[in-house]
């Protein structure tokens, strides 16, 4: 599930990715996704992986049409974590997700949204 981490403002927002993400997580997350872009023109997101397990196929899926809809809308991608993977998956979220990405150790989740509002 996503979870809208409270230090969210503004085109600044954050989610924790916890347990395994669904098709059901993302028919939630899009919709706020998209209104928050409508309203501020462009977006910042911080994605706090510390706690994620996996995702679906078909949320996979969705995660990648979406990512081509928004790209340019999404200005700055941090992708907070512990493992190396993540960090990879903040290098492939550039050219497909946002305009930057940038990825963060979990002990740096204050540097993380300072890079995010830059």
């Amino acid at each position: 599930m996503f979870q809208k981490m409270a230090e969210s403002s503004g085109k600044a927002v954050g989610y924790r990715a916890a347990g395994a993400i669904t098709e059901a997580d993302y028919e939630k997350l899009v919709p706020e996704i998209r209104s928050l872009i409508e309203k501020e023109g462009t977006i910042r997101i911080l994605f706090d992986m510390s706690a994620f397990k996996g995702v679906e196929v078909k949320a996979a899926l969705m995660d990648l049409k979406i990512g081509f809809e928004i790209r340019h809308e999404v200005e700055k991608m941090a992708f907070v974590g512990d493992k190396t993977w993540i960090e990879l998956i903040s290098h492939l979220a550039k050219p497909f997700h946002a305009q930057d990405a940038k990825f963060f150790h979990t002990t740096e989740m204050e540097k993380a949204w300072a890079w995010l509002r830059e």
